[in-house]
């Protein structure tokens, strides 16, 4: 699988070590995130990521800010990105699960980078279920588009 990684200065490190993680697994890593450490903020790397995970270059992405959630705003402003901010292993496969989310967002104030890689396992092993969650994800597609969500009469 091609896993795009990014983040702003406070992920670096988490970013560094889920790259070797995932290439040690035979998955090929695309990186946008400034080695050295120097302040950066987090919508370009949300955005480069964002962009090959919508485009198709890469068929996931994950990104780390220090809280999570700055990175997880500015990477759903990426029409055909569903990104998710998840803190344990539940929240991240049942994003895969129910919302077909294509970028896991993570804390890199909260969890160690040890921490996250059972999180970013978990979200690429697991699959859309689809059935009625992938209505809801069309639903969440047309507001993309300025569509209003209808839910349908049963």
């Amino acid at each position: 699988m091609r896993i795009a990684l990014g983040s702003d200065h406070r992920g670096v490190e988490t970013v560094r070590v889920l790259a070797a993680h995932l290439r040690q697994a035979g998955h090929l890593t695309i990186m946008h995130a400034r080695s050295g450490g120097e302040p950066c903020d987090y919508p370009e790397p949300a955005w480069l990521v964002g962009q090959d995970v919508a485009c198709g270059r890469a068929d996931r992405g994950v990104l780390v800010c220090g809280s999570g959630i700055g990175i997880s705003i500015a990477a759903n402003k990426v029409p055909g990105v569903r990104a998710a901010l998840a803190c344990d292993p539940e929240s991240a496969e049942m994003s895969r699960r129910h919302n077909d989310a294509n970028v896991l967002c993570l804390s890199g104030s909260r969890l160690s980078a040890e921490e996250a890689i059972p999180l970013v396992d978990v979200f690429l092993a697991a699959p859309f279920e689809g059935g009625r969650h992938a209505r809801r994800v069309a639903q969440i597609m047309g507001m993309e588009q300025g569509e209003p969500p209808r839910t349908p009469v049963e």
